[in-house]
């Protein structure tokens, strides 16, 4: 007994324990040997009547992935206690395969002798919750750990297409011509519509045929035909049409039964509009580029707002599936530039063309491509000097410009910033030689109002324009960062140390009260990284703008190490994911406005241990750069 007692006392965490209790658990063990090779648990499948603490010999325990690889191996030696953290925080489920190796010999220690210790000592609970807490950064394990959804439960999987009805799709009105009209009118009359079907009525206004751009192709150009022949002399037939009320999967079936690639709607016995066969089949698509691309070919602010509605849902499911956070911002930013730049396109088809070569950028979050579902406009545009007669014309043509597209993303839901960071504010259009200048000045003064405003236009990206004036931007800021710059990044990082990690002396999470709830806020808990990350980058000239790819850059200069950029990477987007996931779930579930307050009681318990861990891995980066820049432990 003896003998037990002292092998307890050399290992973590029972050495934590009172003498008097460790004789007591050496009383409870029970001794196991296991032969070379025994297979002990297998992941997410066996049950665990308690804990392991391994005497001699080894345990190998990984991940099958699958195609039955091991994944993650680890070795675990005498002295090594398995299944804590199974037992406290996967429902007695086993986390990983285990195998004995070398003929080990274990002490047990059945579940509710464990679990009673956990209660009773909490230095001896959290030694398990931390171990996983750490382990939850690393994202292999994560992967492996929280498996994505079944692709059955995806909002956009396949058996979508059982339940949808023709209604729920956006489907395009009708463009017609008469039968006599010439192929080279029915032409222009698609081009000015941009449209490839065009519809040919008869003389009492029946709809009797079609004709597409391959119709043109292999009918008329193919046969060296005349433009000037009657269009109903070259159009296809049948008619074929479905009602609104007809589900999805009757009308992909109905296309490929007749061949047709183009079907009628309609709606109480009328004509309301039609579907291509590429549109239908890319409603039910699961690539983010074909929901980008579906945005492309959006012809309407009302449908572009239908798509931007729809974009919660749809990162909402990728997220679910497993899809990294960096990824599911990415897609959300994506989406966001390419309704911008629709906007800006159809702008310049009212107001005319641009009097100067610009560029329109975005700033902040969604200059990083960082967006999430709580995002507003912050845009900027710069354009190229004129000779000072043309100075005001040019001017008023992109203050009036700028008014225009900002009233129309706000229209579509990308709502006005409530900071005024936009560029129908005069303070942010401006020519390049007024940008430079504005840099100039923030860098300069360097108060703590200029170092906001620096840092929100350091976090800026090129979105529709001349990619040239950007560039020389950025060739002007990489000269003027190799001057002394030591004001500057000290107040930088003091902005970056406002905000502290939630986290109190007692290692318990800060929250106060919203709507009787205990919450913190997630944005503010991610802030110091986002600006921790944002001053190296400036220091080291690295003018990539998202947080994910500056770390990457900073990695590469050894400005951080290996295990250092992992921490921070894996914190940032296990938040990032956290905050994604509970905005959608507003928006959906909810019908809310989504918010950044997390209610501490919505949160498993791997939840909160991985969050303690990582508001850890963010006080540390704070003492780093107390050090680097302010020469100040205490900052």
């Amino acid at each position: 007994m003896n003998e037990r007692v002292k092998y307890l006392q050399s290992i973590t965490p029972f050495n934590l324990l009172p003498i008097e209790v460790l004789q007591s658990v050496a009383e409870q063990l029970q001794e196991v040997s296991y032969k070379k090779d025994t297979i002990i648990y297998q992941q997410e499948t066996t049950k665990l009547k308690g804990v392991d603490i391994i005497v001699k010999g080894q345990y190998e325990s990984f991940f099958y992935d699958s195609i039955q690889n091991k994944r993650l191996i680890e070795y675990h030696d005498a002295g090594f206690c398995y299944g804590g953290v199974s037992v406290l925080l996967n429902r007695r489920q086993s986390l990983r395969t285990v195998i004995a190796k070398k003929g080990t010999l274990v002490y047990f220690l059945h579940r509710k002798d464990f679990r009673a210790l956990c209660k009773a000592y909490e230095d001896f609970f959290l030694y398990f919750t931390a171990e996983f807490g750490k382990r939850m950064q690393n994202e292999e394990f994560v992967h492996f750990f929280k498996r994505p959804a079944a692709f059955e439960e995806s909002y956009l999987a396949a058996d979508q297409i059982y339940s949808r009805k023709i209604e729920s799709v956006e489907y395009r009105p009708i463009v017609q011509c008469t039968g006599d009209t010439p192929i080279f009118e029915a032409a222009a009359h698609m081009a000015s519509h941009k449209v490839s079907c065009l519809f040919v009525t008869d003389e009492a206004n029946h709809i009797v045929g079609y004709v597409t751009d391959i119709t043109l192709r292999d009918k008329v150009i193919a046969q060296q035909r005349s433009a000037a022949d009657a269009v109903s002399s070259v159009m296809d037939n049948p008619i074929v049409a479905i009602d609104v009320e007809a589900y999805v999967y009757e009308a992909v079936l109905m296309m490929f039964s007749t061949k047709t690639r183009y079907l009628l709607v309609k709606k109480d016995g009328q004509y309301v509009g039609f579907l291509s066969r590429n549109k239908l089949l890319s409603e039910q698509a699961q690539s983010p580029l074909v929901f980008i691309q579906s945005v492309k070919s959006a012809v309407s602010d009302e449908e572009l707002k239908r798509k931007w509605d729809s974009v919660p849902h749809f990162v909402n499911q990728l997220l679910e599936r497993g899809v990294n956070a960096q990824i599911a911002n990415q897609v959300i930013s994506t989406i966001a530039d390419t309704i911008a730049q629709k906007v800006i396109e159809s702008t310049i088809d009212v107001v005319g063309l641009p009097p100067a070569k610009f560029v329109f950028m975005v700033l902040g979050s969604e200059g990083r491509k960082e967006q999430t579902f709580k995002t507003d406009q912050d845009n900027a545009i710069i354009y190229e000097d004129k000779a000072n007669e043309h100075r005001e014309e040019v001017r008023e043509y992109f203050l009036d410009f700028a008014q225009q597209v900002s009233g129309r993303l706000n229209s579509i839901g990308i709502s006005y910033c409530t900071g005024g960071f936009m560029a129908q504010n005069p303070k942010w259009t401006h020519s390049l030689s007024h940008w430079k200048r504005n840099y100039i000045s923030w860098m300069a003064e360097s108060l703590p109002e200029t170092v906001i405003n620096f840092s929100t236009f350091f976090d800026c990206r090129f979105v529709y324009g001349d990619a040239s004036i950007m560039d020389e931007l950025h060739e002007f800021l990489n000269e003027e960062l190799q001057k002394p710059m030591d004001k500057l990044f000290h107040n930088m990082a003091i902005n970056a140390l406002q905000y502290e990690p939630p986290l109190t002396f007692f290692n318990t999470i800060r929250t106060f009260k919203k709507n009787e709830r205990e919450v913190f806020d997630i944005k503010k808990a991610m802030t110091p990284i986002v600006d921790l990350v944002r001053v190296y980058a400036l220091k080291n000239r690295v003018f990539e703008v998202n947080t994910g790819e500056r770390m990457k850059a900073l990695r590469k200069l050894e400005v951080f190490s290996e295990t250092a950029y992992h921490e921070l990477s894996q914190s940032y987007y296990f938040l990032m994911s956290m905050r994604l996931k509970k905005q959608a779930v507003q928006i959906i579930y909810d019908k809310a406005s989504p918010d950044n307050y997390i209610d501490l009681s919505s949160l498993t318990k791997i939840e909160r241990v991985t969050l303690k861990e990582i508001f850890k891995v963010i006080g540390n980066f704070q003492s780093k750069i107390k050090m680097d820049f302010t020469n100040s432990v205490l900052g």
